[in-house]
């Protein structure tokens, strides 16, 4: 399943992730998750519209660069620092949110040469109106006194369902990032065995090319002949 729709903006930022809409009839849950490349020497931020008594849930994993390491700012509307992360390779942060924009930066300033694949996961619950959804499932759920059925059950049920396949899509999400990040150091280690393999070799036919000089130079008769 890939991600949400980005919302790109003209700003010095990178983008701005905003919910669709309709996302969420039945539970106001939303995630959304992205991959991208940081550059050596450069920051990147992100801005997240939140309502008030929500809940803003991050994850972050450095898939690739050297020292698999970012440095992760989360600020609130009001420019207050919620989070920071100095030099980690991944992270959880939950936050119970108020209106307003929420923003969040990922920082490679510190690297002068390497560049960071990093991966990141939102998860919003709480942004929709529960009251809503149930009258608009008043208007087509009728007899539930012959049937024996309320309505808060179905919603309930619903909600249970498709809580545990978003809980199951965000576990899937995981697991490809932290797939990733295991092949790119796997792909690093081998390239650095093959490498001082290489390494190991010429050393080897060097001295081998020395020992048969000093060999041959032992045995030869060095006497000049008189004539």
């Amino acid at each position: 399943m890939g991600p949400r729709p980005l919302l790109l903006v003209p700003l010095g930022c990178l983008a701005l992730l905003l919910p669709p809409p309709g996302a969420a009839e039945f539970s106001p849950s939303l995630d959304s998750d992205f991959t991208f490349t940081l550059p050596a020497g450069r920051k990147e931020c992100f801005y997240q519209p939140m309502r008030k008594e929500a809940s803003l849930e991050l994850e972050y994993q450095v898939l690739d660069g050297a020292g698999l390491d970012v440095d992760f700012h989360l600020l609130s509307p009001k420019g207050e620092t919620l989070v920071f992360d100095e030099r980690k390779s991944d992270g959880v942060h939950t936050v119970e949110t108020e209106d307003g924009d929420y923003m969040f930066c990922f920082d490679n300033t510190f690297s002068t040469i390497s560049e960071k694949v990093i991966f990141f996961e939102l998860i919003l619950d709480n942004m929709g109106e529960d009251g809503q959804d149930e009258e608009d499932w008043k208007k087509y759920v009728t007899g539930t006194d012959l049937l024996d059925m309320k309505l808060e059950d179905i919603l309930e049920s619903i909600n249970s369902v498709k809580a545990r396949l978003s809980k199951s899509v965000q576990i899937q999400t995981l697991l490809r990032a932290f797939e990733a990040r295991d092949r790119n150091i796997q792909e690093s280690n081998f390239d650095r065995v093959n490498f001082w393999s290489m390494v190991n070799l010429g050393v080897m036919v060097v001295v081998s090319a020395v020992q048969v000089y000093m060999l041959k130079s032992l045995f030869e008769d060095k006497r000049k002949s008189r004539t």
